[in-house]
């Protein structure tokens, strides 16, 4: 029948002919149909394209197909064979799919990234090429190109518009073209391993430069303020700067940036700064060194942190740079020392001895005893010397005055964020705040925070995102965070260790210490002081028949000087010595080293002892009253306490501890030779690092009276060099008119 004609010339006759000779008669019109076409319909996106197949029969005039949209009528009959032969033909991709009886099929696919990309430049011109397959596309076919080159990363820092922030600018380009800042760093913290851009563009992402561009910028918006691809930088992030600056090129600088950042960046590269003529020492070259690179800071008014270890000079280095600002005129308010009650009269006398111009007043009572205003009593001073107490009581008077630095001694004071203390401070105003502690940690980072956070406030502003960012991951043992961290603070803060600077160090470091006797302490060694004083100077002109009567009354003295306590139980032990001591010792024995502690007074090593357990410090003992001498010795040279209290009769003869590098005298004697004797213990050969000396005395008493004689032989004793002299005779009666007289 005519109708169906198309069928059997479609559907059968094919098939007969593959099996036998056909003939067909002159004047049969048979409509035989074509072998069926592939059809690749592509529709382009942004950056994506979606492709579906098909397959289309023509039979005469008629169009049939198959699995294409818009729907169409299906063939009247489908030739399986050639559709199996034109998707085998199909070069593999995510079309490709085995069907359930195991032969190929083709599937529709979403299409982005390099799929895309290998879609456009491979398969699509194959399949255009074909007779047997039919390519439709949305539009014409998108063409992606593979930079050449590696993306460049450019820094462009300009002034800063406000305050002491610079915007710094990341631009990165592939082949001279811009890459969005915002994709490119959606793109890395997704983890994606490419880009592509609007023009077709596209670059490989897993690059090394790349991946650590993806952290520093992650740390930059944790850390400081950002909009899109600028960034507000200040000086102190110059650890973050020099790592962009690995990663790609400067397009510009400002000159104040270059200025504030280029020393930090390498401080071998700090220009060395001549010493003041005022200053009475002469340095040697690591201090030299923290004097230049505190110069630097004043300069720049930035803050850091000088972390030397105990006994390389902090105090020394900083009153260099007091005397320095104040020759060149800029000392135009005074220099703030915020310590401990127990170490403000080093600061004085440190001052007097090295920067004898320099006119210092400290702050060592209340506004309710002195009853004069903060303001009224520094008047006129280069430098201010307080305590972290006076400070707290008195936190809106000092914060309402201008101070050209802010010295903070132990600065391990305010590394409690949430203390009082830690707020006053925060509130001062000044040029720079400089912290001096040999150990600027103690308990977590949050220590290291708090001192960053006041000398350098723009380097980590916020504790929240620091924790995040580097306390977390290094508390969980990231190694790639700490060295990171390392290299953000080490432009701000200078550590030396004695065992770096060994060789500038001199075998023998002496210092002495006063200590402020506490109010009550003070009232009743006054009282004392006159009863024996009108006694002895009595008794001194025959001091033949009264030597032991005049000596108990100054033994009196002496053991007054350190404690109550000593001279009648019903006074209370307090002693403002010890707790100078047990200062000093928190940071001797933070820092791993071991100290030796003399007293000629066992009772008053008794107290000390007290403290120590309370303290929970570990310790050995030895007194004249000791049997075991040698076992205690011995225990203590291979043992691990950190401490040796010794009696000074005990222990000056007859003893080698060089296992010990620090040495406190806690009551000073007017024999140096005695004191020369036991410092001796350490500073003996064998000895491999710097012996640091420390004499703790009692300000406005007989003990610095006792100093003062003990040098005046001493120097004798230099002078002489070896000849006869009387180091170690016995007291004469002028002797003892210089220790009681005013």
């Amino acid at each position: 029948p005519e109708a169906d004609l198309a069928l059997f010339g479609a559907g059968f006759l094919p098939a007969l002919r593959r099996r036998m000779a056909v003939v067909v008669d002159d004047g049969v019109e048979i409509p035989e149909g074509s072998p069926p076409t592939l059809v690749c319909a592509v529709e382009f996106g942004e950056g994506s394209a979606t492709v579906r197949w098909g397959f289309r029969y023509r039979l005469g005039g008629d169009v049939h197909s198959l699995g294409l949209a818009p729907a169409a009528s299906d063939p009247p009959i489908r030739d399986l064979h050639a559709e199996s032969a034109l998707v085998r033909n199909v070069p593999e991709g995510p079309w490709s799919v085995v069907g359930p009886r195991g032969e190929p099929e083709l599937r529709p696919s979403f299409l982005t990234g390099r799929a895309l990309f290998g879609f456009t430049a491979r398969t699509l011109p194959t399949l255009q090429e074909r007779d047997d397959v039919e390519v439709e596309l949305s539009r014409p076919a998108p063409t992606f190109r593979r930079a050449e080159a590696a993306p460049v990363v450019s820094l462009t820092v300009s002034e800063p518009t406000a305050g002491d922030w610079f915007n710094l600018a990341v631009e990165v380009t592939v082949d001279g073209e811009v890459v969005p800042f915002a994709a490119l760093f959606a793109a890395l913290t997704l983890g994606q391993d490419h880009l592509l851009l609007d023009s077709g563009t596209w670059f490989d992402l897993d690059r090394p430069e790349l991946g650590q561009l993806r952290a520093l910028i992650e740390e930059a918006r944790l850390l400081v303020e950002a909009d899109g691809d600028t960034f507000r930088l200040r000086p102190e992030h110059v650890g973050l700067w020099a790592e962009l600056v690995e990663l790609g090129v400067v397009a510009e600088q400002s000159a104040a940036w270059q200025e504030s950042v280029g020393a930090l960046m390498d401080l071998d590269e700090l220009p060395e700064t001549p010493l003041p003529d005022g200053l009475d020492a002469d340095l040697r070259p690591y201090q030299h060194t923290g004097f230049s690179w505190l110069s630097f800071l004043w300069r720049t008014r930035l803050g850091g942190i000088l972390a030397d270890e105990m006994g390389l000079g902090k105090t020394l280095q900083t009153l260099a740079l007091a005397q320095s600002a104040h020759e060149a005129g800029e000392l135009t308010a005074p220099v703030l020392v915020v310590a401990p009650t127990s170490v403000l009269g080093t600061w004085v006398a440190e001052a007097a001895k090295f920067t004898p111009g320099l006119r210092v007043t400290s702050i060592t009572e209340s506004h309710k005893r002195r009853r004069t205003p903060l303001a009224d009593a520094v008047a006129g001073a280069h430098i201010v010397v307080t305590s972290y107490t006076l400070l707290r009581l008195e936190a809106d008077a000092y914060a309402e005055l201008d101070w050209s630095a802010v010295l903070l001694d132990e600065a391990q004071f305010v590394k409690n964020h949430r203390s009082q203390a830690y707020q006053a401070v925060r509130k001062l105003r000044s040029r720079v705040k400089i912290a001096l502690t040999g150990t600027p940690l103690e308990n977590n980072l949050m220590d290291l925070w708090s001192l960053l956070s006041i000398t350098a406030p723009g380097l980590f502003p916020h504790p929240q995102a620091f924790t995040e960012a580097y306390r977390k991951p290094i508390e969980a043992g990231d190694a790639d965070t700490l060295a990171r961290l390392h290299r953000r603070i080490r432009p701000l803060v200078l550590r030396r260790t004695k065992s770096a600077v060994a060789a500038e160090l001199p075998d023998k470091q002496e210092q002495v210490v006063p200590v402020e006797l506490a109010g009550p302490h003070r009232r009743l060694y006054d009282r004392h002081l006159a009863r024996e004083r009108q006694k002895v100077l009595g008794l001194v002109d025959e001091l033949g028949r009264n030597r032991v009567t005049i000596l108990r009354s100054l033994t009196l003295l002496r053991q007054l000087s350190l404690s109550p306590a000593l001279i009648d139980e019903e006074y209370p032990a307090h002693s403002a010595k010890i707790d100078t001591l047990l200062e000093l010792l928190d940071e001797v024995v933070a820092e791993g080293h071991r100290a030796l502690v003399f007293s000629q007074f066992t009772g008053f090593l008794a107290l000390v002892r007290q403290r120590l357990d309370d303290e929970g410090i570990s310790y050995s003992y030895l007194d004249g009253r000791t049997r075991d001498r040698a076992a205690r010795i011995g225990a203590f040279r291979t043992g691990d306490d950190p401490v040796f209290l010794i009696s000074l009769k005990a222990g000056g003869f007859g003893l080698t501890l060089t296992e010990a590098d620090y040495v406190f005298i806690l009551d000073p004697w007017w024999n140096p030779a005695a004191e020369a004797q036991a410092i001796d213990r350490a500073h003996r050969i064998g000895q491999d690092k710097p012996v640091n000396v420390y004499r703790l005395v009692s300000a406005d008493t007989i003990e610095e009276k006792v100093v003062a004689l003990a040098d005046s032989k001493r120097h004798l004793f230099d002078e002489v060099v070896g000849a006869a002299s009387d180091m170690v005779a016995p007291l004469s009666a002028d002797d003892i008119r210089g220790l009681l007289l005013p």
